[in-house]
């Protein structure tokens, strides 16, 4: 109950800053560039997830932008036009008028946007985005080398083999390495695309096939009998939020892309049926991962509770955002809009780099 009632102070003391910020919004309106899309399996997820970022977007205080990003183009539709990106400083030319960009909201799952790809062209163009780094973003998406990380902070994971395409006789080697029940996943990826549990060798070699064709490394995991526990954590004035520790319980074998974003196939219990000193530790862990992997933005942490005991599965640095996605739940349930968590993530975003200054 005291949370809550912080929490609350804390809402509207923000909601009373951004009262007399939009005061000011003739001196100061920050052109919000959404980027979305992508080149991976995730892109109709990542559509959706920018959709809501622009439809709650505080429009007292930022003019948002809706841009594609493919390998067929980058396209932002305005007026039933799709305008290209001029791409050697990201801004667009709109009837003669160029508008550039005073931050970069990114909303990109799965490549470019979640592996350090996209960071990295706009570090060097000198525009902020609301994600985490390229160093960051790069280990936390490779799945492997970020639960070796983990692992040497202390932090239990599941054991797993990490393979490539060229591996020989990959059956073999997870044969040596892993027991059944197992899963098999792309090892950069996201949203369960990929995806397959494999209850013994006969499934192995269509397991392989699938996830070999959304990557060309994939890793195989023991499975961790347990509950699914997952917790998002944002810095915001400052300050390292979580939000409350939420538990997925899934209607199909798995939590897999369909259980993730078909109605009626999970549910997701927020704030989670566990006791509070279950709950504080996983807040607590997810805390110390987000500073230690120097992470930014909103993220979430995925585990599995078992045996009195954390087991990091992997982390999302640019979780979804569309109605079926979890944080926007965990939003709610904190006890903020999402007009005003978008607006935290954004002036976060701002107080990391140099102040920007207004469009002409």
């Amino acid at each position: 109950m005291f949370i809550y009632y912080v929490s609350l102070i804390s809402s509207k003391l923000f909601k009373l800053l951004s009262y007399f910020c939009s005061l000011n919004n003739q001196i100061l309106m920050l052109n919000i560039a959404i980027v979305c899309g992508g080149d991976s399996g995730e892109h109709n997820v990542s559509v959706k997830s920018a959709g809501q970022v622009f439809y709650h977007l505080d429009r007292e205080q930022f003019t948002p932008y809706l841009i594609k990003i493919s390998k067929t183009g980058w396209v932002c539709h305005i007026e039933e036009k799709d305008i290209p990106v001029n791409k050697d400083h990201f801004t667009l030319l709109v009837d003669g008028k160029t508008i550039s960009f005073d931050v970069i909201f990114n909303a990109i799952h799965g490549t470019p946007g979640e592996d350090g790809k996209l960071q990295g062209y706009f570090d060097m163009i000198g525009i902020p985005y609301t994600s985490s780094g390229v160093t960051t973003s790069a280990l936390t998406f490779n799945k492997s080398f970020c639960k070796k990380v983990v692992a040497s902070m202390g932090i239990k994971t599941a054991n797993s083999i990490h393979l490539f395409r060229h591996t020989e006789d990959p059956v073999y080697a997870i044969w040596e390495e892993i027991a059944f029940p197992c899963f098999v996943k792309p090892n950069n990826g996201g949203s369960s695309v990929g995806m397959s549990k494999v209850n013994n060798a006969d499934q192995l070699e269509a397991a392989l096939e699938k996830a070999f064709h959304e990557d060309d490394e994939i890793i195989v995991e023991d499975f961790i009998s347990g509950r699914e526990l997952t917790c998002g954590v944002i810095r915001s004035e400052g300050k390292v939020i979580s939000f409350p520790v939420t538990e997925i319980v899934s209607k199909t074998d798995f939590f897999d892309y369909e259980a993730k974003y078909q109605d009626g196939l999970a549910e997701e219990v927020i704030p989670a049926n566990i006791s509070e000193d279950v709950s504080e530790r996983c807040m607590n862990i997810s805390k110390e991962l987000y500073e230690k992997l120097n992470c930014r933005g909103v993220v979430r942490f995925d585990y599995i509770y078992s045996n009195y005991e954390f087991y990091f599965l992997e982390v999302n640095t640019v979780p979804g955002l569309s109605e079926q996605s979890i944080v926007p739940k965990m939003v709610h349930a904190y006890g903020w809009t999402m007009k005003e968590f978008y607006t935290r993530m954004i002036y976060e975003c701002i107080n990391n780099t140099s102040k920007p200054t207004p469009n002409p």
